[in-house]
């Protein structure tokens, strides 16, 4: 990797005494760095490349397949009409549930019960 690191400084070097640097967007601005220290070192660069190409880590996938299917399920369960497809988005969610669980995820984000009671509270003390 020391190689690809000289090779890469040696450009910018380069590209700076051009100055071809100079003006860019957002320069002077603080960067904006997402915080990746649960990755990691190795992996650190696979996952930025990845993600700036438009690609999530499977656990991310899961996750937002997963708000979607509790999104439906809140939406067939304010209808209070039974549902083909209901059973099966519910074992959906269980299985992707199981698997955000085995990636060490916590999944409290899908169990909003206690979000809903607050919230009739509150509007009720309003």
């Amino acid at each position: 990797m020391e190689l690809i690191d000289q090779w890469a400084e040696r450009y910018i070097i380069d590209a700076q005494q051009k100055g071809e640097l100079d003006n860019l967007p957002g320069s002077g601005k603080p960067l904006q760095l997402d915080d990746d220290s649960l990755v990691p070192p190795e992996l650190r660069a696979g996952y930025r490349l990845l993600r700036n190409a438009g690609y999530l880590p499977v656990e991310l996938q899961d996750r937002q397949e997963a708000l979607t299917i509790v999104e439906l399920l809140s939406q067939l369960e304010a209808q209070y009409t039974p549902h083909d497809n209901y059973q099966n988005l519910r074992k959906r969610l269980a299985l992707l549930e199981l698997r955000l669980r085995q990636a060490g995820l916590s999944t409290d984000f899908l169990h909003q019960e206690y979000q809903h009671k607050v919230v009739d509270k509150l509007s009720k003390e309003e």
